[in-house]
C-alpha cells in the first residue's frame, strides 16, 4: 500500500524568494530521486493554519522508510528548515484524495 508524507510549514519572513527557488530546483527533484513522488502543494493566502501543505507518496512503507532514513533526506530537510518555521510532518496511507 502506498504511503504519503504530509508536511506543513510557514515560510520564514524575508526568505520567500530563496524558498521558492529551493523548492522548485532542489526539494521536489530530490524527493523524486529518493523515490518519493510529490503529489500536491497548497498555499494558504488567507486565514489561519499553515501557509504550505504539501504531500508526497512512496509505493510502500519500506520505500518511504528508506528515503526518510537517507542522508540525502536529512540534508534536504535541514536546508528546508532554514527557510521555514512551524514544520510538521505525518505519514498516512495514501487515499489518492486530498488528505490532512
Amino acid at each position: 500500500m502506498a504511503i504519503k508524507i504530509l508536511m506543513t510549514w510557514d515560510i520564514r519572513p524575508d526568505k520567500e524568494a530563496e524558498y521558492f527557488e529551493f523548492v522548485s530546483k532542489e526539494f521536489a527533484p530530490t524527493l523524486m530521486r529518493l523515490g518519493v513522488q510529490p503529489t500536491e502543494a497548497w498555499y494558504t493566502a488567507y486565514g489561519d493554519g499553515p501557509q504550505i501543505l504539501t504531500g508526497a507518496v512512496a509505493p510502500d512503507l519500506e520505500s518511504m522508510r528508506e528515503a526518510m532514513n537517507s542522508d540525502e533526506w536529512r540534508n534536504l530537510k535541514a536546508k528546508l528548515l532554514r527557510l521555514v518555521e512551524n514544520y510538521e510532518e505525518k505519514f498516512v496511507h495514501d487515499s489518492s484524495r486530498f488528505q490532512l
